[in-house]
Order: C-alpha cells, then structure tokens, then sequence
C-alpha cells in the first residue's frame, strides 16, 4: 500500500488506502468521513486521512480503551484555548491538561483517556458547531456538553501587512504557518479555503504547529506572514487581525466527573465576576453561555 506524501511533516492515506487498511467499501469510508468517525483533511476537494492518528484511531478500537467504564484520569483535553487554560488554573480545580487539538481529545474522550474535553468541531453539514460530532463519537455515552465561549477567528498577520491582507485570498504567495490535521482551526481553515475556491499550494505552507500559542509566535517572531487564529492572541502579541467567522468552543465533561468537586470547583469559577474580567481583558470572546448545556447524552 502506498502513501499519498503531502508535506514533509505529515503522511496521508487516500480514500481507497484507507478502505483497503480497514477492509470496508470506498463508501463507508465516505459515511466515516462526513460524520467526524475518522480523522481526515479536505483538500482541493480531495479527503485526505492523516495515516498516523488514523493508526491511533485504529488502536483504540482494537484494544477496547473505548468500552472501558473504569475510573477516568482528571485530565482536560481537546484544544488549546488560553482562556480555558488559564480558568483551569486560576479556580485551583486540580484538573490537569493535555491539548493536542479537538478532534484528538474527541479520540481521547472517547476512550476514557480523560473526564473533559475543550472543542470547536464545525459542521459543514448542519452549520454548527460541536454537536453533531460529539452526537456521533459518543453514541449515547453518559456525558454533557457545556457552552464555554464563542471566539472571533480570522488570520493573525504581521502588523506591517495590514494593508495588504484583508481576505483569504490575499495569503496566495504568502507565508502561513498551519495547524496540525485533526485540530479544529485546520478543519475550519480547509473548509473555509475550499469553500472560496483557494487552492491551498497557492499558499506557501510551513510545518505545522501544535497548538494556537504556536502558531500566532510564528507570526509574532516574522517566521510567517500570517496564520489562522484567535483575536485573543493576535491582541497578546500586538499583531494585526483579520475577523473571519465566530466559533462556538465547547465543553464535553464526563457525567459522572461533572459532579466531582474538582469540575464543580472549575464549573462554578465560570460565573464569577474575575472570570469575567479577564475574558473581557482577552479581547475576542463572548462568554454570555458560559456553563449552559448545549447537549445532554
């Protein structure tokens, strides 16, 4: 079997090789596809299945982690947020945090990896937000899904480039710094760019990063002309901002650790007025729906 290279930082699978790994038809892999079951990037209208987490998915599977009902770490997954990252510690909750990006911590959920998950999943489908991919991955599993914010994200750019970069596609010839596949900004991102009919080689790609933080320091340090990210921290490192869409970011949490007094700590820390003045010192969040339920499996 071979492998579809489309960048030296990540190897793909195409839609056939990933049939053929999973012995399935070529339309079930569709159906996988459409409903967030399996990790994947669109490309040039082309879905493309980043081989590595797709091994990962596939192990999970194998090994039952998803069917286990034992005791979950008091780990926070899914995306990176700064907001989020700084509530987790500022409420003293205890809960630790490993972000590598939303549909990861859906993965990880998933299999009992950790009691939350931080996600902005976009559903082109249903045009919202979260839902429909939390809906499919858990199947009726016993958890909650909490408003956290909604963000404005658009390109983060260098404050120099102001004047020339006021639209996707003003990045054509420019220097961007991505996200990682399976991170909901790469997703929006794809869909976005397939949506105004951008080719995404017209853009000159450098390797990726691995979190929001990354990815806007590449743009603040002059090693990319811009990146897609949070006006948050576009405002934090002085950098110029192009709004493009505002996004809902969510919370899974695990019913039973929802009434934990560790989550209960971090959930009742979300209506108090210093979270509150520090969202608003952030810039680019609307927190009016922080801690309301957006769906209850």
């Amino acid at each position: 079997m071979t492998n579809t290279d489309t960048s030296s930082a990540e190897r793909y699978l195409t839609v056939p090789e990933l049939a053929a790994l999973l012995r399935i038809k070529e339309r079930k892999v569709y159906d996988l596809a459409a409903t967030g079951a399996v990790p994947c990037s669109k490309v040039t209208g082309k879905l493309l299945f980043p081989e590595q987490a797709v091994r990962r998915w596939l192990e999970r599977g194998q090994n039952g982690s998803a069917q286990t009902h034992g005791v979950r770490p008091a780990v926070f997954l899914g995306s990176h947020d700064p907001l989020l990252d700084w509530a987790l510690r500022q409420s003293e909750c205890g809960i630790a945090t490993y972000f590598d990006g939303s549909q990861d911590g859906l993965d990880r959920f998933v299999a009992h990896e950790g009691i939350a998950a931080g996600l902005h999943l976009f559903d082109a489908a249903s045009g919202s937000w979260n839902i429909a991919a939390v809906d499919t991955a858990l199947q009726g599993a016993s958890a909650v899904l909490l408003g956290f914010a909604k963000r404005k994200r658009g390109l983060v750019i260098k404050p120099d480039l102001l004047s020339e970069i006021k639209s996707l596609s003003d990045l054509t010839g420019r220097t961007m710094t991505p996200r990682q596949v399976g991170a909901g900004t790469r997703s929006l991102f794809d869909h976005l760019l397939n949506a105004a009919d951008i080719l995404q080689d017209t853009i000159r790609m450098r390797p990726v990063a691995r979190s929001e933080a990354d990815a806007v320091l590449d743009v603040a340090t002059g090693s990319a002309d811009a990146t897609f990210g949070l006006e948050a921290l576009a405002t934090q490192h002085h950098l110029g901002f192009v709004p493009l869409v505002e996004e809902n970011f969510d919370l899974l949490i695990s019913r039973r650790a929802f009434f934990d007094a560790p989550m209960q700590r971090f959930v009742r820390f979300l209506q108090s007025a210093e979270f509150a003045e520090h969202a608003a010192a952030l810039k680019g969040y609307d927190i009016s729906e922080a801690g309301s339920v957006r769906w209850n499996g």
